[in-house]
Parts: C-alpha cells; sequence; structure tokens
C-alpha cells in the first residue's frame, strides 16, 4: 500500500505540501519525550547511563535515530513510518538528549544555570532552521529524501557523544558509594527472590521511590506532566493557523524561526540570570511564572490573526519559552540530588511522553469538532499552562512554608548554590596540623568532579 494513499490523498507533489510540510514544521516543537518511543526509552536510558557511561549512550541515540531517519524514506505505508520514523528514531533522540543533559549535571556544579541554558541554545537553532530547511528540502528532495537528509543529519550525536569528556567513576550515574571501613560485612537478611528483585529493580528504575517519598519533585512532575498537554500546541498549529487566515506560506514558516531566532539570545540571559546567588532560590517561582506568561500569551492568537501581531506574539512567547527552556532542568536538578537525577529524569520522560502522545489528537478533536476554529486549540493551550504554573507556583510556595515551620528558629535558607561545598584548603587535603610542621597523607577519602 502507498503511503499517499494510505494518507487518503492522491498521488503527487500536492500531498506532500499538504501533509508532510505541517508534519515537519511540527515535528521541531516536539522533544526526544514527545516520540512514541520515548515513554519506554526512560528508564531504559537511565540504565545505559548506569552501565555503560553517558559516552557510549549519547553515540547508540546517534546511530537508532539515523537508522530511523534513513528507513523512513524507503517506508510505503503510515504503519510503517510510524514505525521508523516514531518509535526507533524517537527511542535514539531520547538516549541522546537523556544522557546530555546528566553528564552536563555533572560537570558543572556552580554554573548549571547558566550551562543548561547556553546548551538548550542548539535547541533554539534547530527550532530557527528546521521549518526553512525542511520546506526547502521537501520542494527539491520529496519527503524521501528530506528523510534521508536527515539521518544525515542525526548521525552527527555519533561524533558530539565522543567528544564528551568521561566523568569519574566516584561522581558516575549509577556509582555506588564507596566505604570507609574496609569490605562491607555482610547482610543476614536472606536474600530476595529473583521475581523480588527484578520487581524492586524495576521500580527503582522507574524512580517511583524518589516520586514518592521527594514532594518537591512530585510537585514538579505532576505540573510539568499538565503542562505538556498544552505548551507544544503553538508551535505545532502555528503555521496552519496564519496560513488558514492568508497569511503566505513562507512568512507563515518564518514565525517558526522568529521564535527560534530569539531564543538563541533570550536563553543565555535566562541563564545568567537565574545563576545569580540572590536568585537561586527563587528559580522555581521563576519557571512557574514563565509557564504562566506562556499561557497568557497564547491568548493573542484567540483576538487577531494579522501578520504583525502573530510577529509580536512571537517575539513575546519567545521570552517566556527561553525561561522554561534554560530552567527546566535547573529546576529539576535543584529538587533531587544529582545521584538520582537520571532516574529522576527518567520518569518525568514516561510522563512527558504521555501528554505530548495526548496533546495533538486532543487538539485536532477540538478542531474537527469546531470547523477548523483554532481559537479553541489556544484556549486549550492557555488552560493548561496556566492551571500548571498555578499548581506549581502554589506547591512550592506549600512545601516552602511547611519547610520554614519544621526549621529551628536562626537557621538560614540555604540555597541550591550555596549547598555547593568549597574546595578544601591544601593544608587540609595534606592532613597538616597547623601547629606542626610535618606533613601526613590524609587518610580520608577525596571525592573529585570532573568539571569543564
Amino acid at each position: 500500500m502507498d503511503l499517499p494513499r494510505n494518507l487518503g490523498l492522491k498521488g503527487g507533489r500536492l500531498w506532500e505540501r499538504e501533509r508532510m510540510g505541517p508534519w515537519f514544521h511540527g515535528g521541531q516543537s516536539c522533544s526526544t519525550a514527545a516520540e512514541p518511543g520515548a515513554p519506554r526509552a526512560g528508564p531504559l536510558c537511565s540504565i545505559l547511563v548506569g552501565r555503560f557511561g553517558c559516552r557510549a549512550t549519547v553515540m547508540l541515540g546517534g546511530v537508532l535515530a539515523s537508522l530511523g531517519m534513513v528507513a523512513s524514506s524507503f517506508c510505503r505505508s503510515l504503519g510503517q513510518l510510524y514505525l521508523a520514523a516514531g518509535f526507533f528514531t524517537g527511542l535514539g533522540l531520547c538516549f541522546s538528549f537523556q544522557s546530555t543533559i546528566t553528564v552536563l549535571g555533572f560537570y558543572f556544579t556552580r554554573r548549571r544555570a547558566l550551562a543548561n541554558a547556553v546548551a538548550s541554545v542548539g535547541v533554539s537553532l534547530g527550532i530557527t532552521l528546521w521549518p526553512l530547511l525542511a520546506r526547502h528540502l521537501l520542494e527539491e528532495l520529496g519527503w524521501r529524501g528530506t528523510f534521508l537528509v536527515f539521518g544525515g543529519v542525526f548521525l552527527h550525536c555519533c561524533v558530539c557523544g565522543a567528544i564528551l569528556r568521561p566523568v569519574a567513576p566516584s561522581v558516575a550515574p549509577g556509582a555506588a558509594p564507596a566505604s570507609r571501613g574496609g569490605p562491607p560485612v555482610p547482610s543476614k537478611a536472606p536474600a530476595p527472590g529473583r521475581l523480588a528483585a527484578c520487581g524492586r529493580a524495576t521500580l527503582r528504575y522507574l524512580a517511583f521511590d524518589i516520586l514518592w517519598h521527594n514532594a518537591g519533585y512530585r510537585v514538579f512532575t505532576l505540573g510539568v506532566t499538565w503542562m505538556i498537554l498544552g505548551f507544544p500546541l503553538p508551535q505545532v498549529f502555528l503555521v496552519p493557523f496564519a496560513i488558514r487566515y492568508g497569511v503566505d506560506e513562507h512568512k507563515a514558516a518564518l514565525l517558526i524561526s522568529i521564535i527560534g531566532f530569539s531564543n538563541i539570545f533570550l536563553r543565555p540571559m535566562a541563564g545568567l540570570v537565574a545563576g545569580r546567588p540572590d536568585v537561586a532560590r527563587f528559580r522555581k517561582y521563576l519557571f512557574s511564572l514563565a509557564v504562566l506568561l506562556n499561557g497568557l500569551t497564547n491568548l493573542v492568537c484567540t483576538v487577531s490573526a494579522n501578520y504583525r501581531v502573530l510577529v509580536g506574539y512571537c517575539l513575546v512567547y519567545s521570552v517566556s519559552m527561553s525561561v522554561v527552556g534554560a530552567l527546566f532542568f535547573q529546576v529539576l536538578m535543584d529538587v533531587v540530588p544529582m545521584d538520582q537525577f537520571s532516574r529522576a529524569l527518567g520518569l518525568c520522560t514516561i510522563l512527558e511522553s504521555i501528554s505530548i502522545l495526548l496533546s495533538p489528537p486532543m487538539a485536532g478533536f477540538v478542531l474537527d469538532s469546531t470547523d477548523s476554529n483554532f481559537s479553541y486549540v489556544f484556549y486549550m493551550s492557555s488552560f493548561f499552562t496556566v492551571s500548571s504554573a498555578l499548581f506549581m507556583g502554589g506547591g512550592f510556595c506549600a512545601l516552602q512554608r511547611k519547610e520554614r515551620q519544621g526549621r529551628p528558629a536562626g537557621a538560614g535558607a540555604a540555597t541550591p548554590e550555596a549547598a555547593i561545598p568549597e574546595a578544601a584548603p591544601l593544608p587540609a587535603l595534606l592532613g597538616e596540623d597547623p601547629g606542626s610542621s610535618e606533613k601526613q597523607p590524609c587518610t580520608e577519602e577525596i571525592t573529585y568532579v570532573t568539571s569543564v
């Protein structure tokens, strides 16, 4: 069965612009969690990172993503396209993306917010170039040739993974803490059966223990899961919305590029502001405020479809999007310890995947039910983002108030940046007594952190 016929369209180049064009435009808004393969990839990526390290996992992801794109160019049915471009490419992109974010948290300690913001500039570059490049390739090479080109692009993830600096074993994710008192004492408790051990390992890698015991992580994960139901919708439907109301196709595609180009400069600025010591303890509220602004901004599209108004909307939307993109992983690093970050990110990826798989079909159902009235799609996006912002902001505020009530009087509030210990002075590392001229080797364990 031919793919155009499977989509219910006649053959020719017209169907590529009708169906594959919006697919490529909407694809730039989907992160690794957006692909159908991602719901199963989060815990699997955590296992691979703990077993083989971030470098090998990134390279494996690049190979899978490239093979998925190349196989998509030979697909002849919609089911094959789902399997190749959806499952295998999504699986590979999730491996590369999650492993890179994990190793970034171990590279930096003092300036993690800025590091995350600068690293996410690559996403902004992709958002800027993707619509223009995809439309050009569709017109020149067709959809099969476009998939082949993107397969070659994704293969560069292997090069990026190969130049990653390995993390020291003492701080690598999944590394067991070293014992200071010699070999561990064998436990007298009976060893659990294989089925029970498998169940415990599964629950551990799914990070349900973190979700149950860490209230901050619970608020963040549930809020982000609800937010994702509406957050990607403007990027997916903005181009079709503008075209429907008379905007030229090339100008409509330029709207997405405006968002990406603005993010290139706004994300590092957001990282600089969020990395300041006096702002560090308010990062969670800044993130919630950015999500709230994002939801309120979407209401502009329900009022006017004028091109100048849409350009202004894209600029304001870029401000909120840049703050959300720059602080997303930093807030997650603030609410969970770094040795649990890989597992926590895996569970967050699972829940995001479920939300983003449900969001576009829900919006499509709304469009079909309202005779393609895009205003209801933007109303839907605003509802989910505004309600999630209020939930996260209120939840973080309640947790902070509860923490203050349980804290002894006179204890100062430590910021996430201040919680990082300073490097020990040289006499302390050598075990030198200040009152003695004799130097002795230090018997305490020293943990080294790889930095870039």
